[in-house]
């Protein structure tokens, strides 16, 4: 009697553990089970989001190697507003700056650009900015372009470090500043263990110094 009695108080207890607690319990597998399917359609979602944005990128790449800049333009702008957070958007971005470019509108190119200047993606900014300043450089910005240089931080810059310098060299050369276009110059071409471009600079540096006679 005394076990039927220990079994029979075990089950009320259950019972009434189940009736105060069941009620969370299903709801938190139910809540874990949604989690698990939600977290899995996610990422094939993702994934597919991200197939999607490649493939279209891959077109861009091939219109633009096939100079069809209609084509071009029309996926670039559609990277960009399906997939915005893509890296595939941001280097859409820099295509379309080119494409600018390409048809003159410089201003434009310079207005796309600068936007770029304002994401966090450190590599996407320096590509940016050297293409930003190459463009002051052919529209007689030199001042411009030199104060864009000097608000680098070098310390993101290290692999870019060589552009830098040989753009500020180029820019110095349109200013007839050659003392400072010369340390320029050979700042790039220790970056870069001696180009043979940068070395033509520096001689051709060297030899308009040599024409021209001082003061």
């Amino acid at each position: 009697m005394a076990i039927y009695d220990t079994e029979e108080e075990q089950v009320e207890a259950l019972k009434g553990w189940w009736k105060e607690n069941g009620r969370s319990l299903i709801i938190g597998a139910i809540l874990g089970v949604g989690l698990i399917l939600g977290w899995n359609y996610w990422q094939k979602h993702q994934q597919g989001q991200a197939l999607k944005a490649s493939a279209l990128y891959s077109q861009l790449l091939v219109f633009a190697d096939q100079e069809k800049d209609d084509e071009t333009t029309k996926i670039a702008a559609q990277l960009i507003e399906q997939f915005p957070r893509s890296s595939y958007a941001k280097y859409a971005t820099l295509m379309q700056a080119k494409l600018k470019v390409d048809a003159g509108d410089l201003a434009s190119a310079k207005i796309i650009l600068e936007t770029i200047l304002k994401q966090k993606d450190i590599e996407l900014k320096n590509v940016a900015r050297i293409r930003l300043v190459r463009l002051m450089l052919a529209t007689k910005e030199y001042e411009k372009g030199l104060q864009l240089i000097s608000e680098v931080d070098p310390a993101n810059t290290e692999s870019f470090s060589a552009n830098y310098d040989e753009l500020t060299g180029d820019l110095y050369v349109a200013l007839n500043r050659l003392g400072e276009a010369r340390t320029a110059y050979k700042n790039a071409v220790r970056s870069t263990q001696g180009s043979p471009l940068l070395q033509m600079k520096l001689d051709d540096i060297t030899a308009a110094e040599i024409i021209t006679p001082k003061s």
